[in-house]
């Protein structure tokens, strides 16, 4: 019994529900502050395969400047796209990797896509205090990715190959300086 009580709360350590707070609270931003993930919080992602080849969708979000593009705009090289909300701590904890990798991998373009509502001034403030070296902040204020991928749960990373076909999806938090994450990027590249 207690060991099914325990792996009950797994998944509260590795991923947010898609029900946000809509107070204003930044949720368990504030309790990463160093931007790692804690003991609790490193729980590798649950891997999925299912939507294997199918194309990114055309949905519209906005780039830094406000402008609107799709994944269609990311075609010709591998793309890692990362769901993500300030509200969500695994999504904050994992925020540094995902940075790390998109300065030491050249062959892969990689976008975190917040997903929060109204959240222009939030990201910019979660963006500006990270000084982050290589993330940019895109923004799905109407959650229209989200939607068409039919994601509930943040964080969720999907790669693309280069022909914009998703490789796979990752629901929950992933260290993607990990050896692990190595190994699922690479294969955007294969086939």
């Amino acid at each position: 019994m207690r060991l099914i009580l325990a792996l009950a709360f797994v998944p509260a350590f590795a991923a947010c529900d898609a029900e946000k707070p809509t107070n204003g609270d930044s949720g368990g931003a504030a309790a990463v502050e160093s931007g790692k993930p804690s003991e609790k919080q490193q729980v590798a992602g649950r891997l999925d395969r299912s939507h294997a080849g199918i194309p990114a969708p055309d949905a519209a979000f906005q780039d830094p400047s406000g402008d609107p593009v799709s994944l269609a705009d990311f075609k010709g090289k591998p793309l890692l796209v990362n769901l993500w909300a300030t509200w969500c701590a695994p999504c904050v904890a994992e925020m540094p990797t995902l940075d790390a990798l998109a300065g030491r991998d050249p062959g892969i373009q990689v976008l975190a896509v917040s997903q929060d509502m109204n959240g222009e001034n939030k990201v910019d403030a979660f963006f500006a205090a990270r000084q982050f070296e290589m993330l940019e902040p895109y923004i799905d204020p109407e959650l229209t990715l989200m939607t068409q991928l039919k994601v509930d749960t943040l964080p969720t990373t999907i790669l693309y190959d280069a022909q914009g076909r998703e490789v796979w999806r990752m629901s929950g938090m992933e260290d993607w300086q990990g050896r692990r994450a190595a190994g699922l990027i690479a294969e955007a590249s294969k086939g």
